[in-house]
C-alpha cells in the first residue's frame, strides 16, 4: 500500500515537473499563431482567439528566413556527417590499433579538452583567415569536424569491442577498411548516434562562432539571423516566437528520431568507460 502510494506521488511530481518545464515551449508555439499585439496583453492569453500564420509568412516572404534555415541545415548536417566519420575512425584507432606514440598523443588530446573553446577562437580565426576560409560555410564547420570530446567518447566505447572478434576477422582475410565498416561501425552504432545527435544540436544552436566567422548577411545561420531580427523587431513578440519555433523544431525532430540510440549510447558509454 505504502509502496503504491509512494509510486503515485513520484509520478504526479514528475508529471507536474514536466508540465512546468514544457509550459514556456507550449506558450511559445501558441504565441506564434496569435495576431500582432495579442501576446503582450495583460493578463496574458494562453491560446490565440483567432489563429493566424501571418508571422510565419512574414519570416519566409519578407525576411528571407528560408535562406538562413538552409544555411543552418547545410552546416549542421555537413558537420555531423564529417564528425561522425572522422571521430569514428580516430576513436577506433586510439582504442584498438597499435602505433607508436598512441598513448602520448591521446593524453595530449585529453589535455586539450581542458582549454575553453573561447580561448581558441582567436587563433582559429587567424588560421582560417590565412587559409581564406573566413566568411565561408567550411570555416563555420571546421571546429566541429573532429572535436576532441567526440574522439574521446568513441575511443572509450570502442575499448569494449572484443579483440578476439577483430582478430578472427583479420584471420579470415578481412582488410582493415572492411573490418572497420562491416564490424566496428555496426558495433559502435549507439555511440555514433549519440555523437551525431550531440554535434547536430550543438552546431545548430551555435551562435558565437558563426557570428565571428561570417560577415555576409546571406550566409548567416538561423540563430545569428534571429538575433539580428530581434534588434529590428523587438516589439513584435509574435514574430519572434514564430522564429523561435522554427529554430527549435528541427532539433526536437532530430532528438525524437535518435533518442533511443542517444540514451543507449550514453548509458553503455558510461558503463564501458
Amino acid at each position: 500500500m505504502r509502496r503504491g502510494l509512494a509510486g503515485l506521488l513520484v509520478n504526479v511530481a514528475l508529471a507536474l515537473g514536466a508540465l512546468f518545464t514544457a509550459t514556456p515551449l507550449l506558450w511559445m508555439v501558441s504565441a506564434s499563431f496569435m495576431p500582432a499585439g495579442q501576446a503582450s496583453e495583460l493578463p496574458p492569453r494562453l491560446l490565440p482567439n483567432h489563429p493566424t500564420l501571418e508571422h510565419y509568412a512574414t519570416l519566409f516572404s519578407r525576411l528571407d528566413l528560408a535562406r538562413h534555415l538552409s544555411n543552418s541545415l547545410l552546416i549542421a548536417i555537413g558537420s555531423t556527417l564529417i564528425c561522425v566519420a572522422l571521430c569514428g575512425m580516430a576513436g577506433y584507432a586510439f582504442a584498438k590499433l597499435e602505433f607508436r606514440g598512441r598513448e602520448r598523443i591521446f593524453r595530449l588530446l585529453v589535455l586539450g579538452m581542458l582549454i575553453p573553446a573561447q580561448v581558441g577562437m582567436l587563433p582559429l580565426f587567424l588560421l582560417l583567415k590565412g587559409m581564406g576560409l573566413v566568411n565561408t560555410m567550411a570555416g563555420v564547420m571546421i571546429p566541429m569536424m573532429a572535436p576532441i570530446f567526440g574522439i574521446f567518447m568513441v575511443r572509450q566505447y570502442a575499448l569494449g569491442i572484443p579483440r578476439d572478434l577483430l582478430d578472427a576477422a583479420r584471420m579470415d582475410g578481412a582488410s582493415e577498411g572492411r573490418l572497420f565498416w562491416t564490424i566496428v561501425v555496426p558495433t559502435m552504432r549507439p555511440i555514433l548516434a549519440t555523437l551525431a545527435t550531440f554535434i547536430f544540436l550543438s552546431t545548430w544552436n551555435d551562435f558565437l562562432w558563426p557570428l565571428i566567422v561570417l560577415s555576409d548577411d546571406a550566409r548567416y545561420t538561423l540563430p545569428v539571423a534571429l538575433a539580428n531580427l530581434s534588434g529590428e523587431h523587438v516589439q513584435d513578440t509574435e514574430l519572434m516566437m514564430a522564429g523561435a519555433v522554427l529554430t527549435v523544431t528541427p532539433v526536437l525532430l532530430v532528438f525524437l528520431v535518435l533518442q533511443r540510440q542517444y540514451v543507449r549510447g550514453l548509458f553503455l558509454g558510461s558503463v564501458k568507460g
